[in-house]
């Protein structure tokens, strides 16, 4: 159930706001405070989803309050409500960190819309903390060849800016590995990082998913919807296999890159965006924009620092650290009996033509633990690790 408290001097705004929220959604529960010092005691008491806060009230104004909420419960989305002369300071509280501002008196669809858009990024952050915790250790970069060690040293340098970043290299190295180091360890990984797949999402889709819509854009659009561009706000969104891309799209990511804004599918008003792009691929994309497949202009804005991922077959001192990382996690994640590779077998593995890089190795790992003997051999290996 969703707890949302509405911060507001004016009783009978107050009243109505909250009727029109309880009756939308059975599983909201507002409360209500009516100045920024009771609202800020309730915050301080109670966990909120999201707060809707007047922006001129006595005691405390609005701007102290998303101030004061900003430090002490910073994944609240706060959303202003302002009067017609509030306009300016309303877009100052953005900058601020409110997630959106609605004008008094607010328009019925527009305020429900940004509830919904609101509690749907909370429920992402939140998520977002809890699979961060979980999975953590997924994101580890192995190794410590040469190679490694000089991506490990380029994420420490690039992660703290908002460089964007075009990650490059074979399909199954690891290139989704970088993308999560950049962002967890920059000053945005208290926000998202939402992944876009290029190749998995169909041309004529792309742009709705990047960018949302609005109710009615097409079909199948029965409602408005966030794109991932805006669910990033403030975050980190990673384009992976951008070079599968659509030109249409590229041109409205390049257009989101020089100007900071992005437009919904169907609609007309821009909205602002805070995002960094960080970008992978496994194609040449020099190659693709000589034949006309991809934007020069988008590749100049994506490549302000290029990280090469090293296929497997350029690492192989690195194999033996990998395999036990992936026996410790596999064994772990299906509750099964740790097995120990023997040294043949570890030989064998290293000299074998890695042409599916770390994910064919973690799929041969996992093969011989099942059908391998409680120590797994080098004639285990010849039987169930061949191609």
């Amino acid at each position: 159930m969703a707890k949302i408290l509405i911060i507001e001097d004016e009783a009978s705004i107050r009243r109505v706001l909250s009727k029109i929220i309880a009756e939308e959604n059975s599983e909201y529960k507002v409360f209500d405070a009516e100045d920024g010092v009771q609202g800020l005691e309730k915050v301080k008491n109670e966990d909120f989803d999201l707060i809707l806060c007047d922006i001129k009230m006595p005691k405390m104004d609005g701007v102290e309050v998303l101030e004061a909420v900003k430090k002490i419960k910073p994944e609240i989305p706060v959303v202003m409500i302002s009067g017609h002369g509030d306009l300016e300071t309303a877009i100052n509280t953005m900058r601020l960190g409110a997630f959106d501002y609605i004008s008094k008196p607010p328009d019925l669809n527009r305020l429900l819309n940004t509830v919904r858009n609101a509690l749907e990024k909370k429920s992402l952050l939140v998520e977002n903390k809890i699979l961060k915790k979980k999975i953590s250790k997924n994101h580890q970069i192995i190794g410590e060849s040469e190679p490694i060690q000089k991506i490990k040293q380029m994420i420490d340098k690039v992660a703290p800016t908002d460089a964007r970043v075009l990650i490059t290299g074979e399909n199954g190295t690891g290139k989704e590995l970088v993308a999560h180091q950049l962002h967890d360890n920059s000053d945005r990984a208290s926000a998202l990082l939402i992944e876009v797949n290029c190749a998995a999402i169909p041309s004529e889709l792309i742009e709705s998913e990047l960018f949302g819509h609005v109710k009615g854009a097409f079909t199948s659009a029965v409602k408005d919807k966030p794109g991932k561009f805006e669910l990033a706000d403030k975050g980190t969104i990673f384009l992976d296999e951008i070079g599968d891309m659509s030109l249409s799209a590229q041109a409205k990511v390049l257009r989101a890159l020089q100007e900071s804004v992005i437009t919904r599918v169907g609609a007309e008003k821009d909205i602002k965006v805070d995002v960094r792009v960080v970008a992978a691929t496994n194609k040449d994309l020099k190659k693709e924009i000589a034949e006309g497949r991809f934007r020069e202009d988008l590749y100049h804005r994506l490549a302000v620092i290029i990280i090469k991922v090293p296929a497997l077959n350029d690492r192989r001192e690195d194999i033996p650290l990998l395999i036990e990382h992936f026996v410790s996690k596999i064994t772990q994640d299906q509750g099964s009996v740790k097995k120990v590779f023997s040294p043949q077998a570890i030989e064998m593995l290293k000299a074998y033509d890695w042409t599916g890089n770390i994910r064919e190795l973690r799929n041969v790992v996992e093969r011989l633990l099942i059908l391998g003997g409680n120590e797994v051999s080098e004639q285990d290996v010849l039987m169930f690790a061949s191609k």
